[in-house]
Order: structure tokens, then C-alpha cells, then sequence
């Protein structure tokens, strides 16, 4: 079968893998939340594999690191959400240790990504 060339970067092959993750991990949340941090957790998770897939679309280097500049803010985003949930006690410390973990190796590698632009 025939691969596209985001299907190949490393980089979302493990945001596809943290998507899992937080989508296993909101599954326990208070109903209450069902609308607030699940669906903005999830959302931006979702957002991180999905900016880095349109972005190696892209032709223009520009319009690339556009994207991948999305797809960084989303995982920002999601540090973000995983903390506060952290102080509401819906993860436990080890939970956020772990998720942080992944984040700073998928933060590393978006990074890695940006090239200096010359127009």
C-alpha cells in the first residue's frame, strides 16, 4: 500500500500514538467535563498529527512551517491542558510526568523540523 510522505515522519507517527493516549486518558474524567477538557484535550491532540500531515502537503517552504508551527502551539496547548488537569486531579502526577515526557520528545522533533526561510 501506498504511503504518503507524513505517514513516514517519525514525528507523526508519535503524535498519532500520544492522540491514543489522551483519548484513553480523558476517557476517565468526570461526565462534567465532556465538554470542557476532554473535548479541548482531544481536540488539540487531534490538531498536533493533523497540522504536521497538511503541512508536508504544503509546496512552499513557507506555508510548511506554517503549519508545523500549528501543530507545536496545539501540543503547547495540550501541555497546558494536561496541567491544569493535573491540579483538578484528574491525572495522577505519574500520568503527567509521562504525557510530559512525550511532549517534550514530539516538541523536540517539530523543532527540528523548522528550516530558516529565505524568500
Amino acid at each position: 500500500m501506498y504511503q504518503f510522505s507524513f505517514e513516514k515522519l517519525k514525528v507523526w507517527q508519535l503524535s498519532r500514538q500520544f492522540v491514543v493516549k489522551i483519548y484513553k486518558i480523558t476517557a476517565n474524567f468526570p461526565d462534567e467535563e465532556k465538554f470542557g477538557l476532554i473535548k479541548q484535550l482531544r481536540r488539540a491532540a487531534v490538531s498536533i498529527s493533523s497540522n504536521l500531515a497538511e503541512g508536508s502537503a504544503r509546496l512552499s517552504g513557507k506555508d510548511q512551517q506554517k503549519f508545523y508551527q500549528y501543530s507545536f502551539s496545539s501540543l503547547m496547548e495540550v501541555l497546558n491542558q494536561l496541567i491544569i488537569s493535573s491540579d483538578l486531579n484528574y491525572i495522577t502526577s505519574q500520568q503527567l510526568e509521562e504525557l510530559r515526557t512525550d511532549c517534550e520528545e514530539i516538541s523536540r522533533m517539530i523543532n527540528g523540523m523548522f528550516k530558516p526561510y529565505n524568500p
